[in-house]
């Protein structure tokens, strides 16, 4: 079975800039609603969300997120449980 999905990532926010700032940017995220990316020499390494506590918004960033799934009736992952082995 293989499963792509869509990666949405903001250019990001350095380590070093959020550590310095890191009240200000929490503030931003509260404030606009949208997650901050932060990055480690370019690579996004962690996503700063806004809290939520309804379910229907906590999946609404992965509607649509799913491009291809390619034979859908067979197993999810059997090669990897130990316990079937």
């Amino acid at each position: 079975m293989t499963i792509v999905m869509k990666q949405r990532f903001s250019p990001g926010i350095p380590k070093s800039r959020f550590k310095s700032r890191a009240l200000e940017y929490f503030r931003q995220v509260e404030k606009s609603r949208k997650p901050l990316v932060i990055t480690d020499r370019g690579k996004p390494v962690l996503k700063v969300v806004p809290f939520s506590e309804n379910p229907e918004e906590l999946l609404k960033e992965l509607r649509h997120s799913l491009m291809a799934y390619k034979a859908p009736t067979r197993p999810v992952g059997e090669d990897d449980w130990e316990a079937l082995g």
